[in-house]
């Protein structure tokens, strides 16, 4: 089992033809997805060809179409997820057009998407009802051995029982290689900007419910209130041992830490706040990505 993606899972590629979309595109390919399509109206009807080596060391190639619309490529592919590489200016539009379309999954890879534009599609989406937004300024989604759709190397780890959820991409990749000898069954990045589309409580819910998860990790960040909403769920709705890891522990108040939504102000979204939360609901939490790992490891049921 997994959440959100599987290996059932059929992805277009909106901005497959640029140098990020065909870059990813390729990755996502040799991990195993089913990429079907990609869209960009100003070369519909042609094709793109992809080269790529398996993990199975297999030399393969792959000749994608390239759609007009989302709306086309669904209909044409069957396609279930999309996976975004548009530039800031553009994305709204974009989000706009998969959800249009009623695409279950839209994963935003993009950085930088002026946030109005971002509660725009998000509340747009939420009144659609048929569209599952992850990002923007995020990772992706893998299932490990199922499917990949984002930018998170697939060779780091491999199939397994732990879920993931995090804000951060790069802590995304360091956790699955500290447990990669456990394997996870889902990794989701779910991008740190203040406004984003699937959170810490959407992934904790979906994981509570998957038979084959059996304990899972949450990486936050400062900033916001995120994790003590997540600490608050965890206390009334989850079954299953979590361990937690917050980033910022260092950080100077007032300073934005890389992403948009990393600022504290006063006492409220600091890393000591959160962790304190997190562990009033009985969450273990590290102060390093190794030590979170450790911490995994002893609750994981035998």
């Amino acid at each position: 089992m997994a959440i959100f993606l599987d290996d059932s899972s059929t992805v277009i590629v909106q901005g497959m033809t640029g140098s990020e979309g065909t870059k990813h595109t390729t990755r996502m390919l040799a991990s195993g997805t089913q990429v079907v399509g990609g869209v960009n109206p100003r070369k519909a009807g042609t094709s793109q060809d992809f080269s790529f080596t398996t993990a199975d060391g297999d030399e393969r190639t792959a000749s994608v179409p390239v759609f007009g619309s989302v709306a086309e490529a669904m209909s044409k592919t069957g396609a279930n997820t999309s996976v975004l590489f548009v530039p800031p200016a553009f994305t709204r539009a974009a989000v706009v057009e998969a959800v249009d379309a009623g695409i279950p999954l839209a994963i935003v890879i993009t950085e930088g998407v002026p946030v109005k534009d971002t509660a725009e599609f998000y509340a747009y989406a939420a009144e659609k009802g048929t569209t599952r937004l992850v990002g923007p300024n995020c990772p992706g989604v893998i299932s490990p051995g199922k499917a990949n759709a984002g930018i998170i190397p697939a060779d780091i780890t491999g199939p397994g029982r732990i879920g993931l959820v995090s804000k951060s991409g790069t802590l995304t990749y360091q956790m699955m290689y500290e447990l990669r000898d456990l394997g996870f069954s889902t990794a989701v990045g779910i991008g740190g900007d203040p406004v984003i589309g699937t959170t810490h409580i959407d992934a904790l819910a979906a994981f509570e419910a998957d038979p084959e998860t059996d304990a899972v990790v949450m990486i936050g960040e400062i900033g916001g209130d995120a994790e003590e909403r997540a600490a608050a769920y965890i206390a009334e709705h989850v079954t299953k041992p979590v361990v937690g890891y917050v980033a910022g522990f260092t950080a100077p108040e007032g300073k934005t830490m890389g992403h948009a939504g990393a600022i504290v102000s006063g006492s409220a979204g600091t890393a000591q706040a959160k962790k304190e939360a997190l562990e009033a609901a009985g969450v273990k939490v590290g102060k390093t990505p190794s030590e979170t790992a450790r911490l995994l490891r002893e609750v994981l049921p035998g």
